[in-house]
């Protein structure tokens, strides 16, 4: 019997294997994995998780990025116990450090890479995928185990770049995640008609809206080979052929089949749906999109990992020129941001300030980390009656004219220069205006008291200072360009900010 209140998602995932057992769920190429499949290979996972004696215990996923690593998701969460899904291209190293802190009872994975699994898997043990769906599994074992579970358990924990170099793993809920999809599909045109081109990495925070509105809906999604993303056309083929209506990507990935002209060239006739997110997304590429796909929604979605993934939204209804940056717009219905400034007091209008935010789609801090979630998880300065955690993001944030909020830079992209303060993200707002500019990035050079631009297109440093002029002052101007063949991107698909300040 499908239970009516959602505690936790495997509900959502009862729900659905129920209204739609035989339809495709997640197909990445080689497999097309049903609702009805997906449950039940999820619970076979549940079983001996469940017979192992684990409970709100990290189970480490290391796996390609494939439909089954849905499947060892769902099992984590049916057990009662949670995730975290680790990018198998990651180096060694960088996994070993991972495992240091989140110590996980197992690694899940799939034959093929067992060998490399057990090259940093330590103390715990390697299960392989397969071997657990030919095992002989106990459902009864799972069910006992997940009406243990309440809904502020963790669900999840996901790593992100730390600035010391050390990853930290945000802890999000059940209650966070649910809240979060519960609000996205009051929001926009997401329901059983939905289909998904999975752009982003499972291991980054904004592939919970494709897996979990799916699994919420009964979507489907479509992992998009990562070679497409290097083919514009070979990738609008792609969404073509699978009808696919719904897109959440990062900017870089939006940017490239709209500066190479393929949004003009092959149209998506059922485009429904467009949100990006992660970075400040440039204007001109978006309004190519635009001008392509005047019927479908376009959304600047804004967040941190630390919120999961998204806390405010902007739903492009008018004509923004190519100079201005797209505001990040309101807070979602079920969060609430405020702009502090350095008195900790609420900004007074038309004041930058730093954007906070609380609500139940908080992140429960950093795993294994007190003193990083203590600096970034701290008590609301605005209430002094009762515990109430805020999270800091570290950007500035103004409100316009209209009420809407604008994202102006990160604290640490702020610069001091000429004795003015400049903020670089005003700058890449202006290149990224010019016609030949593909992408761009700023990164002050302390040593040498100089703006850096680092930018591809075909373009030249005498054109771009000319073109610039036009949008900021003079000492805002861009002391050195640097032109590259490609932008170094990170695994999550934003420009590699630190491989650029390298390059100083």
């Amino acid at each position: 019997m499908v239970k009516t209140r959602i505690t936790s998602i495997p509900d959502y995932l009862d729900a659905s294997a129920a209204r739609f057992p035989g339809k495709v769920a997640f197909s990445d190429g080689k497999r097309n994995m049903t609702f009805s499949e997906l449950r039940n290979e999820a619970l076979k996972i549940a079983s001996v998780l469940a017979e192992k004696g684990l409970i709100r215990r990290p189970v480490a996923i290391f796996m390609d990025k494939q439909a089954e690593v849905i499947g060892g998701m769902m099992g984590a969460a049916y057990s009662g116990n949670f995730y975290t899904v680790l990018d198998n291209h990651m180096p060694v190293a960088r996994i070993r450090k991972i495992l240091d802190t989140l110590e996980p009872a197992v690694v899940l994975t799939v034959d093929s890479m067992r060998e490399k699994a057990g090259e940093f898997a330590g103390e715990a043990e390697i299960l392989v995928y397969e071997e657990i769906l030919e095992s002989e599994t106990d459902p009864a074992l799972a069910e006992a185990a997940r009406s243990k579970i309440v809904s502020t358990d963790t669900l999840y924990v996901l790593f992100t770049s730390g600035s010391t170099g050390t990853p930290k793993g945000v802890i999000i809920s059940h209650l966070a995640v649910i809240e979060y999809n519960e609000w996205l599909a009051a929001t926009f045109p997401l329901d059983e008609n939905t289909v998904f081109g999975n752009q982003t990495p499972f291991y980054f925070v904004m592939s919970g809206l494709d897996i979990f509105q799916t699994i919420r809906n009964g979507c489907t999604t479509y992992v998009i080979p990562k070679l497409a993303f290097s083919f514009p056309g070979m990738l609008m083929g792609f969404l073509q052929e699978h009808k696919v209506n719904t897109l959440y990507w990062v900017p870089s990935a939006l940017c490239l089949p709209a500066n190479l002209g393929t949004v003009d060239e092959m149209h998506l006739p059922g485009l429904r749906l467009v949100m990006y997110g992660g970075e400040v997304m440039p204007t001109r590429p978006l309004n190519i999109w635009r001008r392509a796909y005047p019927d479908t929604m376009f959304v600047n979605a804004y967040g941190p990992t630390e919120m999961t993934d998204i806390i405010t939204y902007y739903i492009i209804d008018r004509d923004i020129p190519d100079t201005d940056p797209i505001p990040i717009g309101r807070p979602c219905s079920h969060m609430d941001v405020m702009l502090l400034n350095d008195k900790d007091e609420l900004c007074a209008p038309g004041e930058i300030g730093e954007l906070c935010g609380r609500g139940p789609s908080l992140a429960s801090g950093y795993y294994n980390e007190p003193e990083k979630t203590a600096a970034a998880f701290v008590q609301n300065p605005l209430n002094k009656a009762w515990p109430e955690k805020i999270y800091r993001t570290g950007d500035l944030v103004r409100v316009d004219e209209r009420g809407d909020m604008v994202f102006v830079t990160r604290k640490d992209f702020q610069i001091k220069h000429m004795g003015h303060r400049i903020e670089l993200g005003e700058i890449e707002t202006a290149v990224s205006a010019l016609e030949k500019i593909e992408r761009a990035a700023c990164l002050y050079d302390k040593e040498h008291s100089r703006i850096v631009l680092f930018y591809t297109g075909s373009i030249t440093e005498k054109e771009i200072r000319a073109g610039v002029k036009e949008f900021v002052p003079d000492y805002m101007i861009p002391n050195v360009c640097h032109q590259l063949k490609d932008m170094p991107m990170n695994l999550n698909g934003k420009i590699d900010r630190a491989a650029l300040k390298e390059k100083l």
